[in-house]
């Protein structure tokens, strides 16, 4: 396809678990991220970016369909659906590998933004993480694609498919990945149409003990007191689906995994964009750095993102995720936007940059941010309302208001950051917040109702953090097996 008007490259980098607290900043002087700090200094960072649910398979797919999970479908971790395992004997012996798993691709009803990009003339590659059903499949739009079998791994004896072959990867994931990045853009920097390469991290997903990583990183930790993490007590709420932090020997253990999976992934996007100097394509590449979900990492007590307890919870530290994005000519390196941004927004935001030709489906909310990037420091009124949702809990945040609806067990919640950042003070109940309450309640469920279809409904369902295993609506979906932390749950 030819145009008369170059097109960019685009090169999308995404990690899995990256609270938008994590990254090397004034709020936490103890996580070392030097290339991140390198590509925010040339781009524009956006404070409040949210994700559309704070957990991997929703929030992924959210991203590359520009809908909400109640309306393509995957509502929590997809535990089943990843391939089918009877073809491959040879891993049965590889830990947690799941010989009766079935193949199921949840997104096979949707284009994605991948495809949009391919019609227009773009080559796409994916190195990494795919985690939406049916994975070893090579997904529409993708001319390259080198992936993980189940979604996730472990960082050594990664289930890897590449060259229609799956196998277990002898080195480090994270480096495998990066590798394969820079293969991709090595060959399509000498092709003759602009590219799309998907970055795809696992980390900094658990595991986080010391086998698991490089001991040059570890080391980058080893005397950390990790103050800029918070310290509590466990929260009352806490389910087991990540390891926890519940004493100082295992906290601090946590935290120098969970830093040095992350600051091994900087290293990597290091080489990455080193590479895109190297080749001369910096003037005509866009660079976006993203992460699927927030974390906690002790934050509220609670060890994990929003399944790390039930019923979810939606704390700033669970569904903000960083957000940086660096375009040709940035006329404001450095700079940092207010306004409230979404994952459904990337969508359009990545055609638009792209110059494609598209038309929002009714079912899919977002807005580019085009204006955003290009004057980031203007206010954006239409810019002050946000969703989020996992499975029975709904959240709308705006200004500086967040209320959380609970359809199913707990309680709800209502927030005035404005005063109370740190979201210690729930003012559910309080009279004086009735109307403001009423109001973001009634504003909540019709944004819902617009982009919900009635199948896919999550309020429906009773996706428990422990894992999807058909389509929401069959029987048996999700995985009910919940064990509390605690021996009595309090909600």
């Amino acid at each position: 396809m030819k145009n008369s008007i170059k097109k960019p490259n685009i090169l999308f980098i995404i990690t899995d678990d990256q609270g938008e607290w994590a990254v090397e900043s004034e709020k936490n002087r103890d996580i070392k991220t030097p290339n991140l700090k390198r590509l925010a200094n040339q781009g524009v960072t956006f404070d409040e970016f949210y994700c559309t649910s704070p957990v991997c398979s929703p929030a992924r797919a959210s991203i590359v369909t520009g809908k909400i999970p109640s309306c393509h479908g995957v509502q929590d971790w997809l535990k089943k659906g990843n391939l089918d395992a009877y073809k491959y004997p040879n891993m049965a012996e590889l830990p947690g590998f799941d010989m009766t798993d079935k193949a199921i691709d949840y997104l096979k009803d949707h284009k994605t933004y991948i495809q949009y990009l391919a019609d227009n003339g773009y080559n796409c590659a994916l190195s990494g993480k795919w985690h939406l059903g049916d994975n070893i499949t090579r997904k529409k739009g993708f001319k390259y694609y080198f992936t993980i079998g189940r979604g996730g791994c472990h960082y050594y004896q990664a289930d890897i498919f590449d060259n229609n072959t799956l196998s277990i990867s002898k080195e480090y994931i994270t480096d495998t990945i990066t590798n394969h990045a820079l293969d991709y853009l090595e060959k399509m920097s000498n092709e003759h149409s602009p590219f799309y390469l998907s970055v795809h991290y696992t980390a900094p997903h658990s595991p986080w003990d010391a086998s698991e990583h490089p001991q040059e990183y570890l080391d980058w930790y080893k005397d950390c007191e990790f103050k800029d993490t918070p310290n509590l007590p466990v929260h009352p709420w806490q389910v087991n689906t990540c390891p926890i932090g519940d004493t100082e020997e295992r906290r601090k253990e946590n935290l120098r995994g969970y830093y040095a999976a992350i600051s091994a992934m900087d290293a990597g996007v290091g080489k990455i964009l080193d590479k895109v100097k190297e080749k001369g394509l910096e003037d005509n590449t866009i660079v976006i750095f993203t992460s699927d979900n927030g974390m906690n990492m002790g934050h509220h007590g609670i060890w994990g993102k929003g399944n790390g307890t039930y019923p979810p919870n939606m704390y700033e530290s669970s569904i903000r995720v960083p957000f940086i994005i660096k375009i040709p000519d940035c006329s404001n390196p450095g700079t940092k936007c207010s306004a409230m941004a979404s994952q459904y927004d990337i969508f359009p935001t990545i055609l638009e940059l792209a110059g494609c030709k598209f038309e929002l489906e009714p079912m899919q909310p977002g807005k580019s941010l085009l204006k955003q990037i290009n004057n980031p420091l203007d206010n954006y009124d239409d810019r002050v309302v946000v969703f989020d949702e996992y499975s029975k809990t709904r959240m709308i945040k705006k200004n500086k208001f967040k209320y959380v609806h609970r359809y199913g067990n707990g309680p709800c919640e209502f927030y005035n950051l404005s005063n109370d950042p740190d979201e210690k003070n729930n003012l559910f109940g309080n009279k004086e917040y009735d109307e403001i309450i009423k109001t973001l309640k009634t504003d909540m469920e019709e944004w819902f109702d617009r982009y919900s279809t009635p199948e896919m409904d999550a309020r429906k369902y009773d996706a428990t953090g422990r894992g999807q295993e058909k389509m929401c609506y069959e029987e048996g979906a999700f995985d009910q097996s919940l064990e509390f932390y605690h021996e009595s749950k309090q909600f």
